[in-house]
């Protein structure tokens, strides 16, 4: 046979060997090595996916609050000739819709001589006292020395055990 039929054959046969071994179910160490390290490679990168994920949300939830809490402020600020009364506001006890959002009952009373409305801003707080939502609910033409009611609903599910107070109230 000549020298470089030879050499042929047995580079064919090397590589052969190459494609068979990199097909087998080879367990030696350094394989079973390589697909231990390809798994931690791909768990790791999935892991970053899902941190990545959950601190999206986080933000997203940031900053809806944050958005709620800028807009009750401009809607109390944008009252004229509103007095603070915040000591003539109650909450009820907190529950969850139907639609999984945190209510509570506010009443205001209206302690004057003329029919007034009321703007009051409930702050929903986990059970640690951080803030987890804000609204604003209006309490529209309550008569002198009369009671009124309405419901605050969270912007959005909230998490956990939820408390309210009352961060502002305003008549005017």
């Amino acid at each position: 046979m000549p020298r470089t039929q030879g050499v042929l054959l047995l580079t064919a046969a090397v590589c052969c060997a190459a494609v068979l071994t990199g097909c087998s179910d080879d367990n030696t160490p350094s394989s079973v090595s390589s697909a231990a390290s390809k798994a931690a490679s791909a768990a790791e990168s999935l892991g970053s996916r899902a941190s990545a994920a959950a601190s999206s949300l986080a933000s997203e939830a940031e900053s809806a609050f944050a958005s709620a809490t800028a807009e009750a402020g401009r809607r109390l600020d944008g009252i004229t000739n509103g007095v603070d009364v915040t000591s003539d506001v109650e909450l009820g006890g907190t529950a969850t819709d139907k639609d999984g959002r945190s209510t509570v009952e506010v009443t205001a009373t209206n302690t004057t001589d003329a029919t007034k409305s009321f703007a009051v801003q409930v702050d929903f707080t986990d059970s640690s006292g951080e803030r987890l939502d804000t609204v604003v609910v209006t309490l529209s033409d309550v008569p002198a020395g009369k009671k009124a009611t309405a419901t605050a609903r969270s912007n959005r599910d909230l998490p956990g055990e939820v408390k309210t107070e009352v961060a502002r109230a305003v008549r005017y």
